[in-house]
């Protein structure tokens, strides 16, 4: 059974940092796409930025320039690297992986960001 794993997420105040780590674990991955996801409160889910399964980057224009995702492949693992945080930015953000047609979600982890 796929698993993932995240930590990283809490309290920040406005202009500081956060780091994200997510791992997938549970089984032999040919083609593991992996990425970030946020809930605001009272809101939809949405993307923060996401590895294609072409290896290229998507992100979101209201984290572009604060934000950097990075992985490690031979850890099954993506990063997010939160700069500049904003209280616009609290949200419950959500680890995905998809591998052969298949999405997966992590539990969520909470980032508060207070002015």
């Amino acid at each position: 059974q796929v698993q993932l794993v995240e930590s990283g997420g809490g309290l920040a105040q406005t202009g500081g940092s956060l780091r994200l780590s997510c791992k997938a674990s549970g089984r032999e991955f040919s083609d593991l796409s992996m990425g970030w996801y946020r809930q605001p409160p009272g809101k939809d889910r949405e993307l923060v930025a996401t590895f294609t399964p072409g290896d290229n980057i998507i992100d979101a224009d209201s984290v572009r320039g604060r934000f950097t995702i990075s992985r490690d492949v031979t850890l099954n693992a993506v990063y997010l690297q939160m700069n500049n945080l904003k209280p616009e930015d609290t949200a419950v953000y959500y680890c995905k992986a998809q591998s052969a047609g298949i999405d997966y979600w992590g539990q969520g982890t909470q980032v508060t960001v207070s002015s």
